[in-house]
């Protein structure tokens, strides 16, 4: 195996036995796998996109295919192999359709040499093991060719995520999809560097548009989040875990467990739903449990009731643990546990499975008490906004640091915590995503009410932060968006935050802070592309750090 695509790789260059994630070589070998199999799809959707041809269906099956090899997600090889099946025979339908419009416009037989993966086909699960060992990230040899690929294909995971979570809510852009067949199918030609560069950038404007999209999805169903205190201590009910990103399947476990003496919690990027209007009136939910995914182990053993894993970041599960009370769903998996089926059209998923089993369950165990505070997505924000420009005119507000992202087992990330401890008391922090758990439970005090830390929600809401961002641009009269007080200090460890980061490279942000490493996918001759036209830089000390930024360096 060979992955490097998230921020605690081996040695910050790749994991080639197994996954510091856990990830074993043969899951590892058939996520490579899949990714081959879906660039030969995108070969014929690109293609068919040009004759007019939709790709919708196929597009989405496309990202929630790439979602399932984001770090975390799914380690179920069953499912894996699954999804190889479907992406050969989607393939094989695409061509055929292809090739009869082709003839009925040009007249003529499609004849244009495609590259190999979309000939390929095997239905062999031993062929596919034999197959996938040739065909991952190491087959492309030139380093500085595999880096701009492994870029935007990277980048494509997290905006895959994105737009599946969109789609489930009803919102889907035929604008994402395109992009995807284009993308994936540009990593089968030889293109230039000047090419490369310029998909990877149109990466990050499509990331935008698909944030912009779940935003829509998001705000449009439940309603715009409102600063909320969530509470994080326990009751004395049983309860059921409900942790990722998935929203919709929060309210549908917040309905069907209503009533039945069963309290739901929050747990890592579900915090957020606490803030969200149309899950308020619902008496019996409870509020958040716990921290980031990296303490799920411990955490997820005191809660004492059931999980529900709507997305990542599922972990390796310890044996005589949560292993018979935890669920997954969506495109998580992982082998031996239970797993909830995707809503039939118009229908709900079943959770009854997991409300009876929470039912004979203790209560969840204390682990700390209190409040914190959520809900400062952009249109709370923006209805802030004459105090905090008052603020900033004044002086109250010397400087927004962006510290959005996500949080990690690495040490070093205790830098993250350490900066918000030591900014000047005249700086706020924007954030989004897991990395606030390094620092939400601090007392870092307000700004003339204006809390020192505003949690724009999960890692898509970074989109939030984007349009905060804008607006303060257009309220000050500002020609450059890096003409703003504002600096960012991102925190990065899988494939949704680095399309994060694209996104706001494509929207110009420059002097970017990136850590607690550079990522191991991006060669020496890359990173000075963006370091020349970025200025992306790496962490530094924290002393050192803080004073640059507040220095707008």
């Amino acid at each position: 195996m060979f992955c490097f695509q998230c921020q605690e790789t081996a040695k910050n260059t790749g994991c080639t036995i197994k996954g510091v994630c856990g990830k074993p070589e043969d899951t590892a070998n058939l996520q490579d796998l899949l990714i081959y199999a879906l660039r030969g799809l995108a070969v014929y959707g690109e293609k068919a996109g040009e004759l007019g041809i939709s790709n919708k269906e196929n597009g989405l099956f496309a990202a929630q295919a790439l979602f399932t090899t984001i770090t975390n997600a799914n380690w179920d090889n069953d499912r894996f192999i699954a999804l190889i099946k479907e992406a050969l025979k989607r393939r094989d339908a695409l061509k055929e359709k292809f090739l009869a419009v082709y003839k009925e416009k040009n007249g003529t037989d499609f004849a244009e040499e495609l590259h190999h993966s979309a000939t390929w086909f095997s239905d062999d699960r031993s062929e596919f093991e034999e197959k996938a060992k040739s065909v991952g990230i190491l087959a492309t040899e030139n380093e500085d060719v595999r880096s701009l690929r492994e870029l935007l294909i990277i980048g494509l995971k997290g905006i895959a995520a994105y737009a599946d979570h969109a789609a489930i809510l009803g919102v889907e852009k035929d604008e994402i999809y395109d992009f995807i067949m284009e993308a994936l199918a540009s990593t089968t030609k030889d293109l230039s560097v000047d090419e490369m560069v310029g998909l990877v950038l149109k990466a990050g404007e499509v990331a935008v548009t698909t944030m912009a999209a779940l935003d829509e999805a998001n705000t449009t169903a439940y309603g715009h989040p409102e600063i909320t205190e969530v509470n994080i201590g326990v009751g004395s009910n049983p309860g059921i875990l409900i942790s990722g990103h998935d929203l919709k399947d929060m309210e549908e476990l917040l309905k069907q467990t209503e009533g039945t003496g069963v309290d739901v919690y929050t747990h890592g990027e579900m915090l957020p739903a606490n803030s969200y209007p149309a899950f308020k009136k619902y008496g019996h939910f409870f509020g958040n449990y716990g921290n980031a995914w990296l303490h799920q182990n411990k955490e997820f053993e005191s809660f004492n009731g059931p999980i529900v894993m709507t997305t990542n970041c599922i972990i390796p599960i310890k044996k005589g643990n949560y292993q018979n009370r935890i669920f997954t769903t969506g495109m998580t998996g992982y082998p031996g546990v239970v797993h909830i089926p995707d809503r039939e059209e118009g229908g709900a998923k079943d959770f009854s499975k997991v409300i009876e089993l929470a039912k004979t369950c203790p209560p969840p165990t204390e682990i700390e008490t209190g409040k914190i505070v959520a809900g400062f997505a952009r249109n709370q924000v923006l209805a802030l906004a004459d105090k905090v420009v008052d603020a900033v005119k004044s002086g109250a507000i010397k400087r927004f640091v962006v510290m959005a992202g996500c949080d990690g087992r690495q040490k070093s990330r205790s830098y993250y915590t350490e900066v918000a401890e030591n900014l000047p008391k005249d700086a706020v922090i924007l954030t989004a995503g897991c990395a606030k758990y390094r620092y939400n439970k601090l007392d870092l005090g307000d700004i003339g009410g204006i809390p020192r830390v505003l949690d724009a929600g999960q890692c898509n809401d970074s989109y939030s932060l984007v349009v905060i961002a804008l607006k303060l641009k257009e309220v000050f009269g500002l020609d450059d968006i890096n003409d703003l007080p504002i600096s960012y200090d991102i925190a990065w460890y899988e494939q949704k935050a680095v399309a994060v980061l694209l996104a706001l490279l494509h929207l110009g942000v420059k002097g970017i802070r990136l850590g607690p490493t550079l990522p191991a996918f991006v060669s020496p001759t890359v990173l000075n592309v963006l370091v020349e036209n970025f200025d992306i830089k790496p962490i530094g000390s924290v002393a050192e750090d803080i004073e640059a930024m507040m220095a707008g360096k």
